[in-house]
């Protein structure tokens, strides 16, 4: 038995109530089965709220500090702050107006962000700002070509560490960090098809005092409403965009003139009351990959042992590359999490699967497949047989 199928089988038996043995779920990318046991995080929620009413937001946050500490060890980072809140976007806004953009309205990005950036972006472009997107390719320019772009003018660098069309990882994030670092100019790195694929280490990368923003809704199989701001321990920002939990400490304080406070803490960046279950679901999940020793080595290995056979499998079949081909011929060393294809007619193709009840996924000219852990290799074959089936079929 293969190394895939033997962590894949003994996964499988944990996630019943998404059927993953029985259901081609090739959009692990964007949204992985949830374990089994997240179920009992929800219905552990409804018990605390019914048992400890308005006193349940202590065992609330124990549980957003059981994802900060996942997080802090899988980016060994034990002195970065996790700012959780419900959407990465919140947490984008909340950022970026810290920054003085009236004065320095210029923000460094490239034309490969995943659609919050760029809507983002975007409007504020139409608002004055000026908005430099930096093509990915050719990559070997890459880092040089953003780093000149930098100037008094520059507010911030915004990009990903894998990109959402293509998987492709951007390995010149040290090289942009270093140089930002030089003129005082904050980095933003969008990771949310990075975490739990592609393993980093914060420290040895020099990416200390960079910005980090991070989904659960993905590969870390937390669902809806975990996201997190990775921010350096001295940061000192002062969001326009803010809410009253950033600033607990402050709550019984008389009201006055002073300036608006932010508790140095992981909130700083929060904004007010939401709902919590989705901590206490992905907790369990936190446990259960502690469990089942899912380290980030382990799923590293998976994930490109499983995109490896994926590829291999589609170049044997021989497809007409102007009905669909790989969007680049990278070593896997430099792919993410899913494999990328190229096809004039992928919307179609990806609602012919859709059809037979086969999950993948499609951006533009782009279908994307997305093994997760729980995937086995008769899985994979099945899966480029039923693509093979709609390319004929279709093109």
């Amino acid at each position: 038995m293969s190394e895939i199928d033997q962590l894949a089988n003994r996964l499988i038996p944990h996630y019943s109530h998404f059927d993953v043995s029985n259901r081609l779920l090739f959009t692990g990318h964007s949204h992985q089965a949830w374990p089994d046991i997240a179920r009992e995080g929800q219905t552990e929620y409804f018990d605390v709220c019914a048992r400890m009413v308005d006193k349940k937001w202590e065992a609330a946050f124990e549980k957003t500090e059981i994802l900060r500490n996942y997080l802090r060890d899988f980016y060994d980072d034990p002195d970065g702050f996790y700012c959780r809140e419900e959407s990465t976007h919140f947490l984008m806004v909340s950022l970026l107006s810290s920054f003085d953009l009236k004065n320095k309205p210029k923000i460094i990005t490239t034309d490969g962000e995943f659609h919050s950036l760029f809507r983002q972006l975007k409007r504020l472009e139409e608002e004055g700002m000026d908005i430099v997107r930096v093509a990915a390719d050719p990559d070997e320019s890459f880092g040089e070509r953003v780093i000149k772009e930098i100037d008094i003018n520059t507010s911030a660098i915004m990009l990903s560490r894998v990109y959402f069309m293509n998987s492709l990882i951007n390995t010149h994030l040290s090289e942009i960090a270093a140089a930002a670092r030089v003129q005082g100019i904050p980095v933003i790195i969008d990771d949310y098809h990075g975490t739990n694929v592609v393993p980093l280490s914060i420290r040895e990368e020099g990416l200390e005092d960079c910005f980090l923003l991070i989904g659960g809704y993905k590969y870390l199989q937390w669902g809806e409403a975990n996201c997190f701001l990775r921010f350096p321990e001295d940061c000192e920002l002062r969001p326009v965009v803010t809410g009253w939990f950033a600033s607990f400490s402050t709550l019984d304080h008389p009201r006055n003139d002073d300036p608006v406070h932010y508790d140095h803490s992981d909130q700083r960046f929060a904004s007010a009351t939401y709902d919590p279950s989705s901590q206490f679901r992905a907790a369990k999940v936190v446990e259960f990959f502690k469990e089942q020793n899912l380290t980030p080595e382990v799923l590293r290995n998976q994930y490109e042992s499983q995109v490896g056979i994926l590829r291999s499998l589609f170049l044997e079949q021989d497809f007409d590359p102007k009905k669909i081909k790989l969007t680049h011929n990278e070593t896997l060393s430099r792919n993410g999490g899913f494999l990328s294809l190229t096809s004039p007619k992928a919307r179609t193709l990806k609602a012919d699967l859709l059809s037979r009840n086969i999950f993948t996924d499609a951006r533009n000219n782009i279908i994307r497949l997305g093994p997760a852990p729980y995937t086995t290799e008769s899985q994979i074959e099945e899966m480029i047989y039923e693509l093979k089936s709609s390319v004929e079929n279709i093109l």
